[in-house]
């Protein structure tokens, strides 16, 4: 094998494991349990129903907005940093990426928010208030990458610059909702807080706790509170 071949092999396999915990936990104890992964499979197909019925005029408005796909898709990092492809509707313009460098960041710590995204398009700002671009994600939760109740799910330049602490917050499947978004969703811009509230969640955890979330987001969304 070439020095070039070699040097290629040894950055990819450190690519590969620049996400992963270097000490991982055992999983929580929600991640093995059965009710929860019952109420996920209920909480799913309902979900995905809702999908088929919004989808054609949500994928309309998209494209009819801005140029793109329709669908976004984004590794991110779930139970114990195991990789997962997330699917949400394209709020953004379609190479977002890479201008994010150019977008100042208003959080502070391992994420990224800024209340006026000039990315975000004008049906994205929509979607995003009423939360209807994490839609698609209701088949995440089916395949079981992700729960109806968890954790928000970071992406690879978030998990790469962890610390011990934070690795804890994987110890959950990451959620469609969970403690972050019903005590202040997008007003929260502090990661040590919501690593707080992540773990607290895990402290509280049970499948009425689940529940009782599931309903206080429900409220939330209603009332149309922090987010944007």
């Amino acid at each position: 094998m070439t020095d070039a071949a070699t040097k290629g092999k040894s950055t990819t396999e450190e690519t590969a494991t620049t996400a992963l915990p270097p000490c991982p936990d055992p999983p929580h104890r929600s991640a093995l349990c059965l009710i929860k992964r019952s109420i996920d499979i209920v909480g799913a197909l309902v979900g995905l129903l809702l999908l088929a019925i919004l989808f054609i005029p949500v994928a309309a408005a998209i494209k009819l907005d801005s140029p793109g796909p329709i669908l976004y898709r984004q590794e991110r990092f779930g139970l114990q940093g195991r990789p997962f492809t997330i699917l949400k509707f394209r709020s953004m313009v379609q190479n977002a990426d890479a201008l994010k460098s150019h977008v100042p960041n208003e959080a502070n710590g391992l994420i990224f928010k800024n209340r006026h995204d000039p990315r975000v398009t004008r049906v994205g700002r929509f979607l995003r208030k009423t939360s209807l671009d994490e839609l698609p994600q209701f088949w995440n939760v089916l395949k079981g990458d992700m729960s109806l109740v968890g954790t928000r799910p970071p992406t690879r330049d978030e998990v790469s610059r962890y610390e011990a602490r934070h690795w804890l917050r994987l110890n959950v499947k990451p959620g469609l909702t969970g403690e972050w978004q019903v005590n202040g969703r997008s007003a929260i811009k502090d990661f040590e807080e919501i690593v707080d509230l992540d773990l607290r969640y895990q402290h509280r955890w049970s499948p009425i706790y689940d529940l009782a979330l599931i309903w206080q987001t429900i409220w939330v969304l209603i009332n149309k509170s922090g987010a944007y």
